[in-house]
């Protein structure tokens, strides 16, 4: 019975996975990622059914898209995969069954999906756009506001101090950050770089998000050490995603505590 909720699971992670690859490309374009139909974004031409279905139609298509033959990028079934596998992760880190799922242990467990969308959505646009997006981190302040109440009434993490000192903080750098001119310049980014890591901290608490950030910066030091090594003499671009490298590091330390529960 548990192996088939799994399979269920790690599906509905893939589905997920699916549609953050789709609301990644559209909202930096500020397309309706609910209502508008899928299309190929070489051709224009709507998908299908059997055109979506995650992982399984990349495959059977070849990576390439049945109308045009244009070649599809491996990182959507990649995506779709990695969503899945954190999915599944995070049921075993919670000790998720039939039973639990419908308990207040499913409460935690929506939370923690909405988190993951929130990591992937973030990370995703900044890879291609050099940008933290507004909208989504105002829908992870939403989520971190919403973990609190579960927290505070489930668990003694957050007193009310701590939660004020937090709501306070991210409260007066989100409005500084909303009012700035909507320009993808390197301070704008910087703020909203600064609400992520309080938005994770919220998640992950204040160890989990200094691991976080000790694990993005080696890993920005390794990527610059590269970049300098391969451009040796030529000018370079050093504008790297420096929240997706958050993000990523993030979803390393949230799966580790998730696993180190399953170990023990």
């Amino acid at each position: 019975m548990e192996a088939i909720l799994y399979i269920l699971i790690f599906i509905a992670g893939t589905v997920f996975g699916s549609f953050l690859t789709l609301a990644t490309y559209r909202i930096p374009l500020h397309q309706n990622i609910v209502y508008k139909q899928s299309y190929c974004p070489k051709c224009n031409h709507k998908l299908g059914f059997f055109d979506m279905i995650p992982v399984l139609s990349y495959f059977c298509l070849k990576g390439k898209c049945k109308y045009c033959k244009s070649k599809i990028s491996f990182r959507y079934p990649l995506i779709e995969i990695i969503c899945g596998i954190s999915f599944v992760v995070l049921a075993l880190g919670l000790g998720i069954n039939a039973y639990t799922i419908f308990s207040i242990k499913g409460i935690e467990f929506a939370l923690g999906i909405l988190y993951i969308i929130f990591l992937f959505l973030i990370a995703g646009i900044d890879i291609e756009h050099r940008q933290i997006n507004k909208g989504v981190l105002i829908y992870g302040i939403v989520i971190s506001f919403l973990n609190i109440i579960y927290q505070y009434f489930t668990s003694n993490i957050f007193n009310l101090n701590r939660v004020i000192i937090y709501l306070v903080i991210i409260t007066i750098l989100t409005i500084l950050s909303i009012c700035r001119i909507k320009k993808k310049n390197k301070k704008d980014y910087e703020l909203s770089s600064i609400i992520l890591c309080i938005i994770i901290n919220f998640f992950t608490l204040e160890i989990g998000t200094i691991l976080t950030i000790i694990f993005a910066l080696l890993i920005v030091a390794i990527k610059l050490l590269i970049n300098k090594i391969l451009n040796k003499g030529k000018k370079y671009n050093n504008n790297l995603p420096i929240a997706s490298y958050i993000c990523m590091s993030n979803a390393i330390v949230w799966i580790s505590i998730f696993l180190s529960q399953i170990g023990g």
